[in-house]
């Protein structure tokens, strides 16, 4: 009897435990960020990673990820590295992935945004790729004299496209 009743409790606790390690708002760096309805918190995969999103189509067949990345002040490259590493990543060449760059301003912090669409690479800096055809790229750079944020949105490219207002909006509203 005990054990029957131990099982719900169990579950309802368990249950309480994932809801509070999916964060509504997360820092990183100096930054807070609020997380966009719908997108999971994912426990980060690299000691790299500061924080890790799940992004999933309407029908739960395609999913996505946003990485944050942060390495301290004067670390991980300047902005045109970084952009220059992020279109490289695809297996066509930069001419032939509409690559986009677009620089802003929001909350007194330069952004610079980087989109691109084509045959991602998929895998770890040194390690065996994975390509994924059909795959977009959508980041942005928040600088920051703590070091700049690093954030990096890779998936299907309808999904890329569907969710690039909410990414927009939780980059640029991070206070």
């Amino acid at each position: 009897m005990r054990s029957i009743l131990f099982l719900p409790l169990f579950s309802l606790v368990a249950a309480s435990v994932g809801a509070a390690e999916a964060p509504a708002t997360f820092k990183v760096s100096e930054f807070t960020f609020a997380r966009p309805t719908g997108w999971e918190w994912v426990e980060t995969t690299s000691s790299m990673r500061k924080a890790q999103l799940k992004v999933s189509s309407e029908d739960k067949k395609t999913s996505a990820e946003v990485v944050f990345f942060h390495f301290g002040a004067g670390q991980g490259g300047d902005t045109k590295a970084n952009v220059d590493r992020w279109f490289s990543q695809f297996q066509e060449p930069r001419d032939k992935l509409n690559p986009k760059t677009e620089e802003t301003k929001a909350g007194g912090r330069k952004i610079t945004y980087v989109s691109a669409e084509g045959t991602y690479m998929d895998g770890p800096p040194f390690g065996q790729k994975t390509p994924r055809p059909g795959y977009a790229l959508m980041g942005a750079i928040i600088e920051s004299e703590e070091g700049n944020v690093f954030v990096k949105f890779t998936g299907p490219s309808a999904l890329a496209k569907s969710s690039q207002s909410a990414f927009r909006k939780m980059v640029e509203g991070a206070k």
